[in-house]
């Protein structure tokens, strides 16, 4: 239930105002990075630059080990969740490379 008065966006239910910018800026969704500096997508396959440990567990992901098939995390674009060694776990992009 909105309406545009010529320079607002105008919600009579909860009487929230907002601009066409204000739209376009919630729209645009930030970009994820690995540690070079590109840009990763779903399903691409990352490689692990750095030992990690598994927090709640005893795995240990080794450095070199393909991280399969990611999913990008619509909370926090630190974070991407990939299956390594069959398990599915989060990893952070800082530690992963295209």
């Amino acid at each position: 239930m909105t309406y545009f008065d010529g320079s607002l966006f105008h919600c009579t239910e909860c009487f929230h105002e907002w601009t066409q910018e204000d739209m376009e800026a919630a729209t645009e969704l930030e970009k994820v990075l690995d540690s070079n500096g590109n840009e990763l997508f779903d399903g691409d396959d990352v490689t692990v630059i750095k030992d990690l440990k598994v927090k709640g567990s005893s795995m240990v992901v080794k450095r070199g080990t393909r991280a399969r098939a990611i999913r990008l995390s619509s909370e926090d674009p630190t974070h991407v969740q990939a299956k390594v060694d069959g398990q599915t776990i989060f990893l952070k992009t800082e530690f992963l490379k295209k």
